[in-house]
């Protein structure tokens, strides 16, 4: 045979699960986009056409749905796990599980105090609006021993609105940028770190608050920074991460440069006292490093695209 089957996976790619917890009068809100791939014993079905050992991506999509029901959805890395372990401990054929998850957050929405009861909504507990700050993201892959949990955010868009210079840089014929000490700092953040968990036999951390407690070492550490350049800022929100949260070992960001440009208002007999601003949303410049706990390998993908 001139060719032989290399790397291959399948499953069924964002799965739309929304997941309402009756609490009484008071509900609860899940929102995830559930991809699920799968990879193992699947020579056949490439080299013959055997679908044999194929557990069909639509019933992997049914699972996504009754696991909603039957396990309810604690988070999205709870809810990754039950169904990784699922799909390598019940189909022989299947090797490896690999569940990304995308969660998208909601919160209440609160009536006004006057004249509400007289439409029967004192106390609203089941209207929501959809938070627009980041979405929430995890990737579990297990092989039937060990685990890798991979939890992260993207599109969080923040702006320090001073506390920012750069200077000091190499300049060639072609360098036109002037020197700023005192700048709008502003980026996207796309972030994903990596937990040390990764046996049944360790504690598992709680998913939830691990999420709500890296955000916000996260976002101190961008707003606390004195920032003389984006890389530097990065570091400091990776470290603040690892100092603070023993359960992650290693941090990964993606930050494009939102860069904001002095208006020129001479022209109109203005002067711009660091005021008015020309935000360009491209090109920009794309910051990416890793951080890592001493003595850890890196193991999060360097291209994130994907991820």
């Amino acid at each position: 045979m001139p060719t032989i089957l290399g790397q291959n996976q399948y499953g069924k790619a964002e799965n739309r699960v929304v997941k309402i917890t009756r609490d009484g009068a008071t509900h609860h809100i899940k929102d995830l986009n559930v991809s699920v791939s799968l990879s193992g014993d699947m020579e056949e079905v490439h080299y013959s056409g055997s679908n044999a050992n194929v557990l069909p991506t639509d019933t992997t999509k049914n699972t996504v749905y009754a696991f909603a029901k039957e396990h309810g959805i604690e988070s999205a890395e709870q809810f990754g796990i039950h169904l990784a372990r699922h799909f390598v401990t019940s189909q022989e054929p299947i090797k490896t599980a690999r569940i990304r998850i995308e969660e998208y957050a909601w919160e209440r929405i609160e009536a006004a105090d006057a004249n509400s009861r007289f439409i029967g909504a004192d106390e609203v507990k089941h209207s929501f609006v959809r938070k627009g700050q980041e979405t929430r993201l995890t990737q579990i892959t297990y092989d039937g021993s060990s685990w890798e949990v991979i939890s992260g955010l993207k599109d969080l868009v923040v702006m320090n609105s001073t506390n920012s210079e750069f200077w000091g840089y190499v300049k060639d014929k072609y360098t036109t940028l002037k020197e700023a000490y005192d700048r709008i700092l502003a980026t996207q953040v796309s972030a994903r770190w990596r937990f040390n968990w990764t046996d049944d036999d360790q504690r598992m951390p709680h998913w939830e608050k691990s999420y709500e407690q890296t955000k916000k070492h996260m976002l101190q550490a961008f707003a606390e920074t004195y920032s003389l350049s984006l890389q530097q800022t990065l570091y400091q929100m990776g470290s603040r991460i690892i100092d603070n949260r023993g359960e992650i070992d290693e941090v990964r960001f993606s930050l494009p440069n939102k860069h904001h440009f002095l208006v020129d208002l001479e022209p109109f007999g203005l002067k711009n006292d660091n005021e008015v601003y020309f935000a360009a949303d491209r090109p920009y410049g794309l910051i990416e490093a890793t951080i890592l706990r001493d003595g850890c390998e890196p193991r999060i993908p360097v291209d994130l695209t994907n991820l």
